[in-house]
């Protein structure tokens, strides 16, 4: 069984679609609206490729008829074969399953793991590679909470990526592991190279809508927020830490001067969280063959290896290196992330041609 056999049911939802944004009823909805355009544009690719496959195999078939009679054509046949190939390839691809979040936002969470101050500063690092990239990208970045280390890293630090239009999470899903670096730290006298880690979680972000959270379920603590090395930065009760009684999930955020703000942006992580956990235990339901991000932060654990002395970059995943660490830490993250993609696409292709 291949992927066309969808194609048929994607061209009827597009003809339906194309009816319903023809309907000025359907635009006084603007959320619906917004969800049946971004539909429409999606299966636009699909039919797009569809209408162009079909005319090129007319074309081809046109040749060859034409060849039989004159070998003049055979030229022009074969170069239009290859392109029925490129066309087949292509609709192929558009027409794998989608992961339902890829258009959405994204809530990227980064924790210092093993090797104390270097591993904060190596988190900060890591941050500011994500932030540059979403600024080239044209993505807005904020940061929704921040735990500071003595030194100006970060021992943990939550940012929220959103885009106007393309989502989020189609790039940055693979982003999810244990991150680990390996050069002479700032605080190493001696000149030796060390290893540490960052863990990166990355998770789609959460509409109200779409995780119902009970306030029965909600057990809410203010305290007074801290700085670095534990010194007091508010002298009122401002942090807020948000507890999900039924899964035990708690988030702490202390980066805004007041409780409710502090309060909303916990929320925001808290329904991430719990989106991506029921996900999760659906996927494992589904399949166990599926990749999941790593949630501890171990050496051994990782995903990649950023080596400053060979100034290497090396995701062990799929085996890809490049010799262009000081830019990718500049936010050039396209060459990685497309190699990721790519073998996911290539995983799910073979998944379905069995």
């Amino acid at each position: 069984m291949t992927s066309s056999s969808s194609l048929p049911g994607q061209l009827a939802e597009y003809a339906e679609l194309e009816r319903r944004l023809a309907d000025p009823a359907m635009h006084a909805d603007q959320a619906a609206a917004r969800e049946v355009a971004r539909r429409y544009a999606e299966l636009t690719q699909v039919v797009s490729a569809a209408r162009e496959l079909d005319t090129v195999r007319g074309d081809l078939a046109a040749a060859r008829e034409l060849a039989r009679e004159d070998g003049s054509f055979a030229a022009e046949a074969e170069a239009l074969s290859g392109r029925v190939a490129e066309l087949e390839g292509k609709l192929r691809e558009l027409l794998l399953p989608k992961d339902p979040n890829d258009a959405k936002d994204v809530i990227v969470e980064i924790k210092a793991g093993e090797g104390g101050e270097e591993s904060a500063l190596f988190a900060g690092d890591l941050l500011r590679m994500y932030l540059r990239y979403a600024e080239r990208q044209g993505w807005k970045a904020e940061v929704l909470d921040a735990v500071e280390s003595s030194l100006g890293g970060y021992k943990d630090v939550s940012i929220a990526i959103k885009a106007r239009a393309s989502g989020v999470w189609r790039r940055l899903k693979y982003e999810g592991g244990v991150h680990r670096v390996q050069r002479v730290p700032a605080t190493e006298s001696q000149g030796r190279i060390h290893t540490s880690a960052a863990g990166v979680l990355v998770m789609p972000e959460a509409a109200e809508v779409e995780v119902a959270i009970d306030d029965n379920d909600l057990r809410i603590d203010v305290f007074r927020s801290s700085g670095p090395g534990g010194q007091s930065v508010n002298t009122t009760d401002s942090a807020v830490r948000i507890t999900h009684l039924p899964t035990g999930i708690a988030v702490a955020c202390q980066n805004e001067r007041s409780q409710l703000q502090n309060k909303e942006q916990a929320m925001r992580i808290l329904r991430a969280r719990l989106l991506t956990a029921a996900q999760e235990q659906a996927m494992r339901a589904q399949s166990d063959a599926r990749r999941s991000q790593v949630r501890t932060v171990d050496r051994s654990e990782r995903v990649r290896t950023y080596n400053f002395p060979q100034n290497r970059i090396s995701d062990h995943r799929v085996g890809y290196t490049a010799y262009n660490l000081d830019q990718l830490l500049d936010g050039d993250l396209d060459g990685v992330i497309d190699a990721l993609t790519r073998a996911d696409t290539e995983a799910l292709l073979a998944g379905v041609q069995r």
